[in-house]
């Protein structure tokens, strides 16, 4: 069982510059319909709800995290994360890092002292960066469209359930364009139509507009999902790179409001840091 993670009551405080009121923010609402054990807790190894014969993915989630380690959240090391948020290449060693040349100068690029940060600079995060970050998403599960809202910068994500195929010359965009479709009791996502401004994670790890990516969610019990990314970028990497993480539910609580922008004093403040 799960609460809000320390960074994200820090992150709200530190950002916005305001007091928390658990009242007028829902930081306490009970879940309707929840299955819970006898001490009035959410089960979270309870029976998966379901929607029109799918799993109901609905809920408010974050990614599974880490013993608190050096190199976190950007390097500072203040939040409990995964390691691929971290590093979306964590599972190579250093020298077998499946990057194509262009890759690697990229990520070289991006790792020197000075480099513009598109997440410190508070531009969005794109699909994967949402999924790992230490910070929650809300799931809204319906039957066209399945819509995730992530805390940080308030952004959105539509997944397309209608059939709908991904488009042909899309304008480039932070979240790309995806459609969705069921793998038996899997939701799978296909998102393409990337920009190549963001970051696929802390370090700096780049992409490109060929980028692809598959997200695997299966809810296996009431509180988690199970979800695999594999991302597939010949400009970038020499191989599709795939790992699984587990998405926890946060029971009995909602999103806040979080603009990184607003009242903003860190990034001046960090060493190599810059503003475009």
């Amino acid at each position: 069982m799960r609460g809000r993670t320390p960074f994200t009551v820090f992150a709200v405080v530190a950002c916005l510059g305001v007091g928390l009121s658990a009242g007028a923010q829902w930081l306490h609402q009970p879940m309707a319909g929840a299955p819970r054990t006898p001490d009035g807790q959410i089960n979270m190894t309870g029976p998966v709800p379901m929607l029109d014969g799918k799993p109901d993915l609905s809920g408010i989630w974050q990614v599974q995290a880490e013993p608190r380690a050096p190199g976190g959240l950007f390097g500072l090391g203040e939040s409990p994360n995964s390691k691929y948020f971290r590093n979306i290449l964590s599972d190579f060693k250093p020298d077998e890092q499946p990057l194509t040349p262009a890759g690697a100068e990229r990520l070289r690029q991006h790792t020197q002292p000075g480099t513009f940060n598109p997440y410190t600079n508070c531009l969005p995060d794109g699909p994967i960066h949402g999924d790992l970050l230490p910070e929650p998403f809300k799931i809204i599960h319906s039957r066209g469209v399945i819509v995730m809202l992530y805390e940080v910068e308030a952004t959105f994500r539509q997944i397309f359930m209608d059939g709908r195929k991904p488009p042909v010359d899309p304008s480039p965009a932070w979240q790309g364009y995806s459609v969705g479709h069921w793998d038996g009791d899997t939701l799978v996502i296909e998102t393409t139509g990337f920009n190549d401004r963001g970051w696929l994670d802390a370090r700096g790890t780049p992409h490109s507009t060929e980028m692809r990516v598959d997200e695997r969610f299966r809810r296996r019990d009431y509180g988690h999902l199970d979800l695999t990314i594999t991302i597939t970028d010949p400009a970038t990497f020499t191989r599709p790179i795939t790992f699984s993480v587990v998405e926890e539910l946060l029971p009995d609580t909602d999103l806040l409001e979080h603009y990184c922008v607003e009242n903003e004093k860190d990034d001046p403040r960090m060493p190599g840091r810059q503003r475009q």
